[in-house]
């Protein structure tokens, strides 16, 4: 734990000295929680101006990490506490091989666990709300295996303050409870699962969303509304199967998360605790939440790890004498990810871009993240230019350099009568956002509203002003 947390440190540091993390979302949730820490509500000008993030998505579990914004005022600090929790679920991992095998075994394991893609791809990609459930759910399966249900149901209950659908991993564990025959805490956990889908996206995401509807359902494939997805799943459920294979990325995740973990997960009723949040990637229109490069798949590497280890145990116990320590599959298997972690990361940067690898921790243990680019200097360059207090729309990489001092969004996110100061990428082909502007339309709307250039072209990046006051707005956004 502790050499996986050194290495996550590092590799999360030199990203934010690079310039690599982002506004989506590392500058998100720091403006978020930011603003919890000020006793006010969560409003993301990187999302828009006045923009409610409970009206996005809900996850008040967050404002838990407010009082460390009063011990370091830095977006960074987020990423301490991302790492802090994923790395403390290689304890419910470790305890629970170790119980069905051996302490070498869970040894390797939670190693294993904490160096596969999965995790890496997080630490790539900045803090989430999702990191939160990365340990829960590993102490959900520690409970419900050492037959404590209703500790089980109380973990559970955690998960819906961490993200909007996680009613329906409830009703998943509690299937699980019930296949355990604890009939009464299945019950209570698949009502509460329902209730609290239909708060968080029948009542708060609505209530503060400013067109009053949750904006996420990216599901025609099923249907044109959450009921008509229900009725088509029920009644033709072969039609459905299709879309989960239907393009290359989908086959790839499906690849990715089974074929190293030999199929084993399918074989364990824990496998079932994933699906939901499995197939509503699959299921989704976005191509991005196919990808293997984001925050997602963590929760799910839990699960499945330890749903492989619960059926080589029952392999063990119904075919094999031999003790727990002896088994070697349950050796074999750990070791095999931790080796492909390895090989994966050496074959994959020649393969992927480096903003787009699943095995990225390989460029900071090589020490290819150590040297600070040339642009990561001019991007510090354009961050200097701005005041305190300004009303910025900045380059998405610039972002969370921004955000302890000035009222930042993306390009095209602020009021128009209200940002002075710009900060455009052309090396990118949009600027970030719901709704991206291109740098052509960027510097369009730059000169339509009179900006003049400060700095041009260094490394990509330009600095505009425009001679008005901060807005009031602005400067007590961080007061």
């Amino acid at each position: 734990m502790a050499g996986a947390a050194a290495l996550y440190l590092a590799h999360s540091l030199l990203r934010f000295r690079n310039f690599e993390a982002r506004g989506y979302d590392l500058g998100i949730f720091d403006q978020a929680v930011r603003q919890y820490a000020q006793f006010d509500a969560p409003i993301v000008p990187i999302k828009g101006e006045g923009f409610h993030l409970l009206g996005d998505h809900f996850h008040p579990i967050i404002a838990l990490l407010a009082p460390l914004y009063w011990i370091w005022d830095d977006p960074r600090v987020l990423n301490l506490a991302m790492i802090v929790l994923l790395v403390s679920a290689a304890v419910p991992v470790y305890l629970l091989v170790r119980d069905w095998f051996s302490h070498r075994v869970g040894i390797l394991a939670a190693a294993a666990m904490l160096l596969w893609w999965p995790f890496q791809a997080f630490i790539d990609w900045d803090f989430h709300e999702i990191a939160f459930g990365v340990p829960i759910i590993g102490w959900v399966i520690w409970a419900i295996h050492h037959q404590r249900p209703w500790l089980a149901v109380i973990l559970s209950s955690v998960l819906l303050l961490v993200r909007e659908d996680m009613g329906a991993t409830l009703m998943a564990i509690a299937v699980v409870l019930a296949i355990r025959r604890h009939w009464l805490p299945a019950a209570v956990l698949a009502i509460a699962g329902l209730v609290g889908l239909w708060i968080a996206l029948g009542v708060v995401i609505p209530h503060f969303a400013a067109d009053g509807e949750f904006s996420y359902w990216d599901y025609t494939a099923l249907g044109p509304s959450a009921s008509a997805a229900a009725v088509f799943l029920l009644t033709q459920p072969w039609n459905a199967l299709p879309v989960l294979v239907d393009h290359y990325l989908k086959i790839a995740l499906l690849t990715a998360h089974f074929l190293p973990l030999w199929l084993l997960p399918l074989a364990s009723p824990y496998v079932l605790i994933g699906m939901p949040i499995l197939l509503s990637r699959l299921f989704n229109d976005r191509l991005t939440v196919w990808g293997l490069v984001y925050h997602y798949d963590a929760i799910l590497a839990v699960i499945f790890i330890l749903a492989a280890f619960d059926t080589l145990r029952r392999i063990r116990s119904r075919f094999s004498a031999k003790a727990a320590d002896e088994y070697r599959p349950a050796l074999i298997l750990p070791a095999g990810l931790i080796i492909l972690s390895l090989i994966g990361g050496v074959a994959m940067q020649f393969a992927a871009p480096r903003e787009h690898h699943i095995f990225p921790l390989h460029f900071t243990y090589t020490g290819q993240t150590w040297s600070a680019p040339d642009r990561a200097a001019a991007h510090q360059r354009a961050v200097d230019e701005i005041p305190d207090g300004a009303c910025v729309e900045a380059a998405d990489t610039a972002a969370p350099h921004l955000t302890t001092r000035t009222h930042v969004g993306l390009a095209g996110a602020l009021d128009d009568e209200k940002v002075n100061w710009l900060i455009i990428d052309s090396w990118e082909d949009e600027l970030g956002g719901n709704d991206p502007l291109t740098p052509e339309e960027a510097f369009d709307r730059a000169e339509e509203l009179g900006f003049e250039t400060v700095t041009a072209d260094d490394h990509g990046l330009w600095v505009m002003h425009r001679d008005i006051p901060n807005h009031r707005v602005c400067t007590d956004y961080l007061e």
